[in-house]
């Protein structure tokens, strides 16, 4: 690739080709949507292939796989980030090179850190506290890591009408898997291996490695962000999805997401409709 340095930013060091490709995610303008859908393993985008009605565009760059079509009728991208902070990052600042002003639901698997949080069950973080470091190149510590407040209502009343068991509430953003989780780990010695009992006590819902990032960033540039996960272990009781469930899982989590942005096309509809600048629940979605 004869690469440069460009972007919509003074001073902007990003890196794409000739004719604005973005080294890393391999996307160009007009290959993506204003919705999007970020999912770590590059095979979760195939697992929903079937509900794009139209697909106009789909590649794949090592780990970040996309498939940009349509849902019903809705215009919608999916894109696999592989894991955690890092990765988030490179594909926020890539997106930003391309896209005007999009709404980013990320769609993961998390371990649930309450006893009352079921395999499966699906939790939407309002916030994210920040085990990583990545966002701090950014901003100061503590700098709030807070989802979009309409992206959160429009992903309950998607997991409602899904009739999903969910949770709404805090999450925490781990760097890495292992010793940033607090694991136990054979012959490596943990830096915070109580971690999961401090964030169980202080209430956070489940430990993730991508909210904070995403959160920050998605701020900073101005684009409404949020997060449902489906639960895929519970840490307290150590108990571990099946690979029968897995699949279920993830797709029923995908489909929060994807219905998600349907909620929140209507809500901006009626916002436009009444010439207002936030979404009110005494708006009727349906009607707008």
């Amino acid at each position: 690739m004869n690469a440069k340095k460009t972007g919509n930013i003074k001073g902007a060091d990003v890196v794409s080709d000739k004719v604005g490709r973005q080294y890393h995610i391999g996307l160009t303008k007009g290959e993506l949507a204003e919705n999007i859908i970020l999912v770590g393993d590059p095979a979760r985008p195939n697992l929903v292939k079937h509900l794009f009605s139209e697909i106009y565009f789909e590649t794949q760059v090592r780990e970040f796989r996309t498939i940009t079509g349509r849902i019903e009728d809705t215009d919608i991208s999916i894109m696999s980030t592989g894991i955690g902070p890092s990765n988030i990052e490179i594909s926020m600042v890539e997106i930003m090179q391309i896209c005007k002003s999009p709404t980013i639901i990320r769609a993961g698997s998390c371990g649930g850190l309450q006893l009352y949080i079921n395999i499966g069950d699906l939790v939407i973080s309002t916030g994210s506290v920040r085990f990583e470091d990545t966002s701090l190149y950014f901003i100061p510590e503590g700098y709030p890591a807070v989802a979009d407040w309409e992206v959160i209502l429009a992903l309950s009343e998607a997991a409602r009408k899904e009739n999903y068991t969910y949770h709404i509430g805090l999450s925490a953003s781990g760097s890495g898997f292992y010793g940033a989780q607090g694991r136990d780990i054979p012959r490596l010695p943990v830096k915070n291996p109580n971690a999961i009992n401090y964030l169980t006590q202080v209430k956070v819902l489940n430990f993730e490695m991508e909210a904070s990032t995403l959160f920050n960033l998605a701020q900073i540039f101005g684009f409404r962000s949020g997060m449902v996960c489906s639960v895929f272990a519970n840490r307290i009781t150590s108990e571990f999805i099946t690979n029968e469930s897995k699949h279920d899982a993830e797709i029923n989590c995908v489909k929060t997401a994807i219905s998600g942005l349907k909620v929140l096309e209507q809500m901006d509809k009626v916002k436009k409709h009444q010439k207002v600048n936030y979404w009110s629940p005494a708006m009727k979605i349906s009607n707008p």
